[in-house]
């Protein structure tokens, strides 16, 4: 997948709001199909006062025969607009869905990247709860609130006094449903939180489930677990109790305006104050259930608001706080000439400084192999170097561009990187070598015997067509790193970044690494060795110490190594001096210097 790269120019925003806004024509003639629908509801009351005004009195069969047939017509054409409306929402929904899942994914990338909030997917989910929103049963109650004016209006026409009682409960009920959303905002947003953590949890018991298992920690991990289940399950709990309450009082509501309605209706007709006689009665209790109905349905929805509420808000706060999209640079294929220059790093989101300016240049065609001691920020260095950090100061350059601005669908075949944790992917050792580009089997073949692979793939079940599972689960932790060693020198890329590339492999192992980073050098491709292991260091042409996130030595390698040895020695004989007389008889060691001018 070609991702673009996240250039510090800004933040964005979310744009869901301008998407379903550029679909406003078929918001639009959405809105108008409601409004015919709504109309066409009508058809209950309508066949109702036509059979009292008509039938009764005529007692006249086929009138009432085609009065139903006009009914039954009405009925199915309503569930036909009700179809091409629910059509019409979904796709809004999927375009909203496709125009930002793109952009949703290169986030929830970069995010992942640069260590940042978000990138474990959560956008994605969001951004799933909110589409399905947008076709959900809310939407629609939502769209025939303005069809329930219009039954209010038809009351009010039959009588003032049934459209007053009508607007009342219909107050009272938006009210109850406001009241209830404040109330169950804050548990339901702690809920879905919580269930976000639980999962995310979960996932980490799953995926360390071994070792969990052999160092017999399943029972606290469990309870932390636990933890999380129970807030998840209170916060639920608490949020459903306040919505429950609130949709009994709803539904309670919805019962009273019938019998109500009927009741005052009855009354009018006594008086004569009811327009069309008593007749009507029915059609105004008719009419007085539609216009609530669409309020009752949204109250009834408190989760499924509640979720797109807090999605959408997840989902604004995760764009606004990353950099705005920013197309990399396109330029002529490397050499392999790379600098740092001053770079500097911290840790995401904070303001620790793991690098503190760092440089150093390595030619094509040479070695530098980076040591240190663990927490030294070689890793880090690793990141920034193939381009995958940002750095906040400096610039690592590679031909003169910045490896960071630098398209990667240009630059990552000019680029060969072995992570410390390798991971390889679900599929065939051929396109994992290949990296999923099309399948060239004669530069993977290449690649295979360069890394010297090329027996153990042979002796895989399929050889190169072997299936290897999500994360390489078929193979041996030694196999893993040395089919990515191969992935990481096909096409003959330029640089090539190695960290900790040997700390799984055996003899054999090594000795086909050090075959193969002498061949890259041969190639003038330059490459760079993250180690904690010596054998590395014998192919290496320059050795950059790193302490404490800055650079300690560098240079060539034997000058390096030889200053490291006098340092070494150094310092062991001062520790020697100083603990040799604890440990002397008394009076046997070296006596005091003789005062100047004393006799010797």
């Amino acid at each position: 997948m070609n991702h673009p790269k996240h250039a510090f120019a800004g933040p964005i925003g979310f744009p869901l709001r301008d998407q379903v806004f550029k679909s406003r024509p078929e918001t639009v003639q959405i809105v108008v199909l409601s409004l015919v629908i709504g109309l066409m509801l009508l058809a209950p009351s309508v066949f109702m006062f036509e059979v009292y005004g008509r039938v009764l009195n005529s007692r006249n069969i086929e009138t009432l025969g085609w009065l139903l047939l006009a009914a039954v017509g009405t009925y199915v054409v309503v569930e036909l607009l009700e179809l091409v409306r629910w059509r019409a929402l979904r796709m809004i929904s999927n375009e909203v869905a496709s125009s930002l899942s793109d952009r949703l994914v290169d986030a929830t990338f970069t995010a992942a990247l640069t260590r940042q909030p978000g990138g474990g997917g959560q956008a994605l989910a969001d951004l799933k709860t909110v589409t399905e929103f947008i076709r959900s049963p809310a939407i629609g109650a939502a769209l025939d609130l303005p069809a329930s004016l219009l039954y209010l209006l038809l009351l009010s026409l039959l009588s003032p006094w049934l459209g007053l009682l009508a607007l009342a409960i219909a107050s009272m009920l938006a009210a109850i449903g406001l009241w209830q959303e404040r109330r169950s905002a804050m548990p339901y947003g702690q809920a879905t939180r919580a269930g976000a953590e639980a999962q995310l949890r979960a996932v980490g018991l799953l995926r360390n489930a071994q070792v969990i298992e052999a160092m017999g920690m399943g029972r606290q991990m469990h309870e932390r677990w636990e933890v999380v289940q129970r807030r998840l399950q209170h916060a639920l709990s608490t949020a459903s109790d306040r919505a429950g309450a609130t949709i009994a009082t709803s539904k309670l509501l919805n019962l009273l305006q019938g019998s109500l309605l009927l009741g005052l209706a009855v009354w009018l007709a006594l008086g004569n104050d009811l327009w069309g006689g008593a007749g009507m009665a029915i059609v105004a209790s008719i009419l007085g259930g539609r216009v609530l109905a669409p309020l009752v349905v949204l109250v009834s929805q408190w989760r499924a608001i509640g979720s797109a509420r807090v999605g959408y808000q997840r989902l604004q706060e995760f764009m606004r706080g990353l950099p705005g999209p920013q197309v990399g640079m396109e330029l002529p294929a490397p050499k392999g000439h790379l600098v740092a220059e001053h770079v500097l790093a911290v840790a995401p989101g904070t303001d620790f400084q793991i690098l503190k300016g760092i440089s150093f240049e390595a030619p094509p065609g040479h070695m530098v192999a980076i040591i240190g001691p663990t927490g030294s920020g070689k890793t880090t260095l690793a990141r920034l170097l193939v381009g995958v950090w940002p750095s906040q100061g400096g610039k690592v350059r590679l031909d003169g561009a910045d490896v960071y601005e630098w398209h990667k669908s240009q630059l990552g075949p000019y680029v060969g990187y072995v992570p410390q944790g390798v991971e390889l992917f679900d599929g065939t050792v051929a396109e994992n070598i290949a990296r999923f580009d099309s399948v060239d089997m004669a530069k993977v073949r290449q690649a295979a015997d360069d890394a010297g692979v090329t027996a153990i793939i042979e002796a895989l079940p399929d050889r190169f067509d072997t299936r290897i599972g999500d994360g390489g689960v078929v193979l041996s932790g030694g196999q893993r790193q040395r089919i990515a060693l191969a992935r990481a020198v096909y096409g003959n890329p330029k640089l090539l970044l190695l960290d900790e590339p040997n700390s799984n492999l055996d003899e054999a192992g090594d000795h086909a690494l050090m075959q193969l980073i002498q061949l890259m050098k041969s190639r003038k491709c330059t490459v760079i060795g993250i180690t904690h292991r010596t054998q590395l260091l014998a192919a290496a042409d320059f050795v950059l110490l790193m302490q404490e996130g800055g650079v300690a030595k560098y240079g060539p390698r034997d000058e390096v190594l030889a200053a490291l040895k006098a340092a070494n020695e150094r310092a062991t004989s001062r520790v020697a001096s100083r603990a040799l007389p604890s440990v002397m008889a008394p009076g046997s060691g070296p006596q005091p210097a003789a005062a100047a001018g004393a006799p010797a």
